[in-house]
């Protein structure tokens, strides 16, 4: 039994919630000792009075915004025909920031591992990039499929999410070939050094969608927090580059890469629109992580392969001899027959790249969905200088391991303090939203 203060607000109770229903509790009405002695016998009482009920507590699941997905524990109890609400929004919200903290933590270092095994899988499959491209895309929608089949089956997945509207999938599927062919393309002419200083256009693009799309508005620290990460991370990279290499490579291919991560860019925003639909849609939370990225690669397999005479092209690879390419690139993969000759690693190696790959994307669909397109942004983007750390150390397969690059320590400090200012909150801001330990409403 627990005793509340009962408070009238008007306009707080039309909102809509996701809630179980339990049976209005019978309330007794009782009299505050406090109260009473504070009126004399012969004392009117004033026009204004407080009423103190016993109540029984109900606990029930709650989700409290659409906009995470994530749902917060809080008591709920009835006083006659409204509801009273026991807030615990200080241990929920302290139990999200522990689970987007381990969920960014877990996709940074998913990410370094994403990036140092792509590398190391084209040591055997060096003469075979497309074939390795390939075998991710249409891969992953066999084993995405097979674990959304178990979901299934077990009861994670329901039939309501399997009905949600497809075309939002489809989407998806499109921006993420048009993503691969622009990038394709570009990588294909740009330097090594000038892609991930380009990439830093991905985290604008985050923004500015959010921004739109979303209706999400960031505070000046946020803003200046993600320009110090770009900063950093261009100050990583380009420290260990020639200076022009931007401008050898042509304004044109700079402006495709920048426009290829503006495709990646509404991809993570879409996708996160599908999670704030679908928790509209559907009565018992949000949709399955498997849901979104089974149909989302299957439509991007397709949009694939309709794109794939100006792929293999862009890989140097005819359209006409595409055939004969995955046959020998399929012999070296699996290290065996006369074509396997230089393909030591294989099928190690590629095989590690796709495990970490997938449970990249994975993590990285998770914590989207758990915080948003801007946190997940900015935990990928930290893995860059990880990774050019990581390629200074003696790697097998690699053979000499490359120099620190002179401005690295600079440029992880300007990135340490961009992701610092960026998770800093004002205290006065966080105190203006906090709710009353205990109120009825």
């Amino acid at each position: 039994m627990s005793l509340c203060t009962r408070r009238i607000i008007t306009g707080e109770l039309s909102a809509p919630a996701v809630t179980r229903h339990f049976p209005v509790t019978k309330l007794t009405a009782v009299r505050s000792p406090d109260y009473l002695s504070s009126i004399s016998r012969h004392q009117k009482p004033k026009s204004i009075t407080t009423r103190f009920y016993v109540i029984e507590e109900a606990e029930f699941r709650h989700r409290v915004s659409f906009s995470r997905g994530d749902g917060e524990w809080r008591r709920r109890c009835a006083v006659g025909d409204q509801v009273v609400e026991i807030n615990e929004r200080r241990k929920s919200s302290s139990d999200r920031t522990v689970e987007v903290a381990v969920a960014a933590t877990a996709t940074v270092v998913l990410g370094v591992g994403n990036r140092v095994l792509y590398k190391l899988a084209l040591v055997p499959l060096k003469n075979y990039p497309f074939f390795l491209a390939q075998l991710a895309t249409f891969g992953y929608v066999l084993v995405y499929f097979s674990i959304l089949y178990l979901r299934y089956h077990a009861g994670k997945v329901t039939n309501e999410m399997l009905s949600l509207p497809k075309i939002p999938f489809v989407a998806v599927g499109l921006l993420e070939a048009l993503a691969a062919a622009s990038g394709m393309a570009a990588g294909a002419i740009l330097s090594g050094a000038t892609i991930p200083i380009l990439s830093q256009s991905f985290l604008v693009w985050q923004l500015l969608l959010s921004f739109i799309f979303l209706g999400r508005r960031y505070s000046l620290n946020q803003l200046f927090g993600c320009f110090l990460v770009a900063v950093g991370v261009i100050v990583t990279v380009a420290s260990g580059s020639s200076a022009g290499s931007l401008m050898e490579a042509g304004v044109f291919w700079s402006l495709l890469m920048i426009v290829s991560f503006l495709f990646q860019a509404a991809d993570t925003v879409l996708k996160e629109v599908i999670f704030l639909d679908a928790a509209q849609r559907l009565k018992r939370g949000t949709v399955d992580l498997f849901v979104v990225n089974s149909y989302g690669s299957a439509f991007q397999a397709v949009f694939i392969c309709l794109l794939l005479p100006f792929l293999s092209k862009l890989w140097g690879v005819p359209f006409t001899q595409l055939p004969n390419y995955l046959r020998d690139g399929a012999a070296c993969f699996l290290n065996i027959g006369t074509l396997s000759g230089g393909c030591d690693g294989a099928p190690l190696l590629p095989l590690l790249f796709i495990i970490v790959n997938m449970g990249f994307n994975i993590s990285l669909l998770h914590l989207l969905k758990i915080s948003s397109a801007v946190v997940s942004c900015l935990a990928s983007t930290v893995s860059v200088p990880i990774s050019v750390f990581l390629f200074t150390l003696p790697l097998p397969y690699l053979g000499v391991a490359s120099s620190l690059p002179p401005g690295f320590i600079a440029g992880a400090i300007i990135l340490v303090l961009g992701m610092l200012v960026y998770t800093w909150r004002p205290s006065s801001s966080s105190l203006k939203n906090q709710e009353v330990d205990c109120h009825c409403t």
